[in-house]
């Protein structure tokens, strides 16, 4: 089992394997004799992009998963899935007794390849471990030895301060960071949160570890906190990262903003949840309390991607002294349920606008001056209406008195190719903020 967890769902033989079934799968379904076949054809088409467009529609204006469209090439390929269950309905009522037999195999590899194709886009599921929920489902807790130290032990850092200030890293340091998983109370806000993630760098290990700048890292939505560390391979981004700095990076702490793979709570306060105050004023109180981490605000930093660089941003306008760096990659220009902003002021809101407005980062960047706050903006040159947003998010910013980077990852869309090339640029920037580099 483990064997074919670990097979690999973007690169390697198993995309192009299944490719070329779907080809073969493809000719055989349209390769019927009989007369106006053609036509049946060019109406199964026509039928197919009609309702590819319609699962779009749904799905930005009506579910709540996503209110932008998706990109042309995901609708394609959800019309080339459709066209192949129309075909197949035609081959078995047209088709003799093999073509009754053989359709719904051929429907089936070419529905698989479209998965393969979609899941190549967004880069969600690197192994079929990661589909499948194997790749976290081993991740042990955070156990209490590894939490942070009783009073009675004394502190654990031996100076206050930037940590590369008092850090010279002993021999035998591990060359990894350790991932467990968390479970985030929300004392406060009451929000029911699924388990968390937590990142503790190489550092950490050392019998005598130092307090550790923070990065709180929220996932996108749809989506889950493992997502981090499977499609955003944070173990491996963080190590490399610790590896270039003798041992040293941020203790990571991956929260979950929507309590479900389906929820969007807007990383608000408003009737669907308190998910602003769980997580500056939960999240924050669990990460001192509970790991050896910098007490100080000005080495702490919000991250995420998509739905989660949004929420960033959101927590780096209305929350500057909790995190005044921030890491925006692909995130929104402000948050939505669907296409409809009046719909999403409506269910959030009961339809109070002014309330709603208030809390959108442009709105509170725009009355706000942010002298001591940082901000990374990332998107894929590919995303142009995300890429829209960043220019637009980033020059408010910057003129809300922010010290602003962009980055434009080239060669992708909306994709988690976006973090993984943006977020180790991003940490790199910021270290001498978290105080890991002079």
């Amino acid at each position: 089992m483990g064997a074919i967890s670990g097979i690999a769902l973007i690169s390697g033989p198993f995309p192009l394997a299944v490719g070329v079934l779907a080809c073969v799968a493809g000719a055989y379904l349209l390769l019927l004799r009989r007369r106006r076949w053609v036509l049946y054809i060019g109406a199964s088409a026509v039928l197919a992009a009609a309702v590819a467009w319609a699962i779009n529609w749904y799905l930005v204006n009506l579910s709540g998963i996503t209110a932008y469209d998706l990109p042309l090439q995901v609708i394609g390929w959800i019309g080339a899935g459709v066209l192949a269950v129309v075909l197949m309905v035609l081959n078995l009522i047209l088709g003799g007794r093999w073509r009754k037999l053989l359709a719904p195999a051929a429907m089936a590899a070419i529905v698989l390849t479209v998965g393969v194709q979609i899941n190549l886009y967004f880069g969600t599921y690197r192994t079929i471990g990661d589909f499948t929920g194997a790749s976290t489902a081993a991740i042990a807790p955070l156990a209490p030895s590894t939490a942070k130290p009783s009073e009675a032990s004394g502190p654990a850092a031996p100076a206050a301060g930037p940590v590369i200030d008092h850090w010279v890293k002993p021999p035998g340091l591990p060359t990894h960071g350790t991932v467990n998983s968390v479970q985030i109370p929300g004392t406060v806000s009451g929000f029911n949160g699924r388990a968390g993630y937590v990142y503790l760098p190489p550092a950490y290990q050392a019998a005598a570890h130092p307090q550790l700048p923070v990065l709180v890292l929220i996932p996108g939505q749809p989506g889950s906190p493992g997502d981090w560390l499977t499609a955003g391979q944070l173990q491996p981004v963080m190590d490399a990262f610790a590896s270039a700095h003798q041992g040293l990076a941020p203790v990571v702490v991956v929260p979950d903003a929507n309590g479900s793979s389906s929820a969007n709570t807007m990383c608000m306060d408003s009737r669907i949840a308190k998910t602003d105050t769980y997580l500056s004023v939960d999240v924050p109180a669990w990460i001192k309390s509970t790991l050896t981490v910098d007490p100080d605000p000005g080495h702490w930093a919000v991250g995420g991607f998509s739905f989660g660089g949004t929420c960033a941003l959101q927590m780096a306008a209305l929350h500057p002294a909790i995190y005044p760096s921030a890491i925006d990659l692909s995130g929104e220009a402000e948050p939505a349920l669907s296409a409809n902003r009046t719909a999403t002021v409506q269910e959030a809101f009961g339809g109070n606008t002014a309330a709603f407005d208030a809390l959108t980062p442009l709105t509170v960047m725009a009355r706000n001056r942010y002298p001591d706050s940082w901000i990374y903006f990332a998107a894929g040159g590919q995303d142009r209406l995300f890429i829209k947003y960043m220019n637009e998010v980033s020059a408010a910013a910057k003129a809300a008195g922010m010290t602003v980077r962009t980055h434009t990852v080239a060669g992708v869309g909306h994709s988690w190719a976006v973090p993984l090339n943006a977020t180790g640029p991003a940490l790199t920037w910021l270290a001498p903020r978290l105080g890991l580099t002079r």
